[in-house]
C-alpha cells in the first residue's frame, strides 16, 4: 500500500487502514452490479448528475453537450475501482483516481483498459499530491467522508487540491436516527445489501460540521442536497431530504 510523506497523527486523521483494508479486500467486486458494491451501482446516475450539473455550473458549461467536462481536470479521492472515474472520463473530464488500496486500484486500472479509457490512477492518498503542489479543478470525496476518522483534517487536505476558482463534491451520510435505522440496521442488516461493519454511525457527517469543515479548509458551500432511495422504482433521486444520505459543493474562491 502506497503511503505519504505524512506520518503519526496526520496520517492517522485522514485515514483508517482497517477501513482501507476491509475494502481492498472487495477488490475484484468492484464492478460487479449485483455484489457488495450494488448500492454504489445503484445510486452512480444520481451522483454523476448532480456531478457533471454542479461542474456545468460552475464553469459555464452545457450540461446536455456531448462531453460537457471536456478538459477539466478531476480528481477523485478514495475512487475505488472507478465508478464515477469512468463516466467522468466518458464525459470529456481528465480524470485522476487516488485510492490508497493497492489492489483496488489495480482493478480499477484493468477496468478501465479494458473499455479503452485514459485514466491516470494512483494507489496514492490525497496527501501525497497536495505535497507536490498539484491541484485540479474539480476534487471528489464522494462516499469517503464517513470512513475517515477526522473530518475537519481530511477536509483541508481535500481542498488544498482544489485550484483557485475551483470546486469540491462530497456525499457521505447524516449522523441522525432515521440514518441509523436506514444506512446501518436496514442496509447491513436487515437487507443486506453491504457487509455489515461497513459504517460507523459514530462517524458520520451533519450537513453543518461538513460545511464548517469546508469553510475552515478556504471553500465556500454552494449547494447541498438530498438523495433519497424509492423502494417501489429501486432507484435514487435527489431530494430536500438530507437526514441520510446528501450531496454538497463548495467553492474555492479565485
Amino acid at each position: 500500500m502506497a503511503q505519504t510523506g505524512h506520518s503519526g497523527a496526520d496520517a492517522d486523521a485522514t485515514l483508517d487502514e482497517e477501513e482501507v483494508a476491509r475494502f481492498e479486500a472487495m477488490a475484484d467486486e468492484w464492478w460487479d452490479p449485483n455484489g457488495k458494491f450494488r448500492p454504489l451501482h445503484a445510486m452512480n446516475p444520481v451522483r454523476l448528475a448532480f456531478i457533471r450539473d454542479q461542474l456545468c455550473a460552475h464553469f459555464a458549461r452545457d450540461a446536455n453537450a456531448g462531453r460537457p467536462l471536456e478538459g477539466l481536470s478531476i480528481a477523485d479521492i478514495g475512487c475505488g475501482g472507478g465508478l464515477l472515474c469512468e463516466p467522468l472520463a466518458r464525459l470529456g473530464a481528465r480524470v485522476t483516481g487516488l485510492d490508497p488500496a493497492a489492489d483496488t486500484i489495480a482493478a480499477a486500472r484493468a477496468h478501465a483498459l479494458g473499455q479503452g479509457l485514459d485514466i491516470d490512477y494512483r494507489a496514492e492518498r490525497a496527501e501525497t499530491l497536495a505535497g507536490a503542489g498539484e491541484s485540479f479543478d474539480g476534487v471528489l470525496a464522494m462516499e469517503v467522508v464517513e470512513h475517515v476518522p477526522d473530518v475537519p483534517a481530511f477536509a483541508q487536505v481535500a481542498a488544498s487540491l482544489v485550484r483557485p476558482g475551483g470546486l469540491m463534491l462530497l456525499s457521505t451520510i447524516n449522523r441522525t436516527l432515521k440514518s441509523y435505522a436506514l444506512a446501518i440496521v436496514g442496509v447491513e442488516y436487515v437487507l443486506r445489501w453491504l457487509p455489515a461493519g461497513t459504517h460507523r454511525w459514530d462517524r458520520f457527517v451533519k450537513p453543518n460540521e461538513l460545511s464548517a469543515a469546508c469553510s475552515k479548509a478556504g471553500l465556500a458551500e454552494s449547494a447541498r442536497k438530498g438523495m433519497v432511495f424509492n423502494p417501489l422504482a429501486g432507484e435514487w433521486r435527489l431530494s430536500r431530504d438530507t437526514d441520510v444520505n446528501y450531496l454538497m459543493a463548495a467553492a474555492r474562491p479565485e
